[in-house]
C-alpha cells in the first residue's frame, strides 16, 4: 500500500520555472542555503530565494537589528550583503551544485533606486548563470530611500519591472509591500512580471519602556512571523482574486496547514521564513505536513487545491 506521501504529486511551476515541491524559503531567513545542510539536503526543497543583494555593497543598519515580540520578530537589518560579485565569488559553486539537483535558485536584487536595481539585475545576468529566477524586493520597510516608497504604489512598483525587464532573460518574481496588494498586483502583471511573493513584513515598533527609545537602532522596523499569518493569508487572496499571475504566499508559516492556507487562498508555491531561526528543520517537516494534508483532501496533484478556498 501506497504512502500518504506517495499519493499525492507536489510538482508545481511557479514564474515558469518547474519545481519539485511547493516550498520555497524566504529572503534573508536562509542565508544563502549551504548553513542548512548540516540540518538535512537542502535539494529537499522545491526552491531557495538567496539573501537580498544590491549591485555594490551595502553595510546595512547599526546594531541592535532584531528583537523577539508577541509571536514574531521585529527587524531592522538593513540588507547588508557583499554586493552581487562577492555573492557569487563566495556562494556560485554550492549554488550551482545545488541547481543541479532539481532545486530552483531564486536569487533576489535589491536597490534604492531604479538605476540601482538596473544594475543589480544586469550583474545578476553577467555572474549567476546559476539562478533560475530573480526576485525584486521593492517592498522592504528598513530601505528609507527606495523600496517601500517605490513598491507602495502601483506606479512605483510597475516603474521598477519596466526598468529591469528587458535587462534578464530569466523569470522576474516581484516580492511586495503589504499594501494595497490588489491593485499593485495588477499594475505588476500589466509591467511584465513573471510571478509575486507577497507578503514582506509590517512595518512596526517595539519600544523599551524603561529606558523609553527603540528596541532596535531605528524607531520602526519589519515585522514576520506567527503574528502576520493571518494577514497575508487575506493579501495572498486579494492578489489571487485581482491578477493571473502565480503567487508565492510568505508570512508567519510554521506548519503545514499554515502552507495549506496560502495554497487554498491561490498561492501555487510558499515560503518559510522565520520558522527557519526558531527551528532549522522547519522547510522540510512542513513539507512533509503539507503532502499529508494534500493527501488527506483526496487530490491526486497539489495544483488540484490552489484557490480552492470556498466563500
Amino acid at each position: 500500500m501506497q504512502s500518504a506521501h506517495t499519493q499525492v504529486d507536489m510538482s508545481v511551476t511557479f514564474a515558469g520555472m518547474s519545481m519539485k515541491n511547493p516550498i520555497n524559503t524566504a529572503s534573508g531567513t536562509y542565508g544563502q542555503g549551504y548553513q542548512f545542510e548540516a540540518f538535512y539536503p537542502v535539494s529537499t526543497l522545491g526552491a531557495i530565494t538567496t539573501k537580498g543583494c544590491s549591485a555594490d555593497p551595502w553595510e546595512g543598519n547599526p546594531t541592535p537589528r532584531t528583537a523577539e515580540i508577541t509571536s514574531a520578530i521585529i527587524n531592522s537589518v538593513g540588507l547588508e550583503n557583499p554586493g552581487v560579485e562577492g555573492f557569487v565569488k563566495s556562494y556560485g559553486t554550492y549554488l550551482t551544485n545545488l541547481g543541479s539537483k532539481n532545486t530552483r535558485i531564486i536569487v533576489q536584487a535589491v536597490g534604492h533606486t531604479l538605476d540601482e536595481y538596473i544594475a543589480s539585475v544586469e550583474k545578476y545576468e553577467q555572474l549567476a548563470p546559476f539562478a533560475d529566477a530573480i526576485e525584486l524586493n521593492v517592498s522592504c520597510p528598513n530601505v528609507s530611500a527606495g523600496g517601500a516608497a517605490m513598491g507602495g504604489t502601483p506606479e512605483g512598483a510597475a516603474a521598477v519591472v519596466r526598468a529591469v525587464r528587458n535587462r534578464t532573460s530569466k523569470p522576474l518574481i516581484i516580492k511586495m509591500a503589504p499594501v494595497n496588494v490588489g491593485e499593485i498586483a495588477r499594475a505588476l502583471e500589466d509591467a511584465g512580471a513573471d510571478g509575486l511573493s507577497l507578503i514582506n513584513s509590517i512595518p512596526g515598533m517595539a519600544i523599551n519602556v524603561h529606558t523609553r527609545k527603540s528596541r532596535l537602532s531605528r524607531p520602526t522596523a519589519g515585522i514576520s512571523g506567527p503574528a502576520i499569518h493571518n494577514i497575508a493569508v487575506r493579501m495572498v487572496w486579494e492578489a489571487y482574486k485581482a491578477c493571473k499571475l502565480p503567487l508565492c504566499g510568505i508570512g508567519g508559516i510554521s506548519t503545514g496547514e499554515d502552507a495549506a492556507e496560502f495554497i487554498l487562498a491561490g498561492a501555487t508555491a510558499i515560503s518559510v521564513g522565520t520558522a527557519n531561526l526558531v527551528d532549522p528543520c522547519s522547510a522540510p517537516r512542513i513539507l512533509s505536513e503539507l503532502t499529508t494534508w494534500a493527501a488527506s483532501q483526496g487530490v491526486s496533484h497539489i495544483t488540484e487545491l490552489i484557490g480552492a478556498f470556498e466563500c
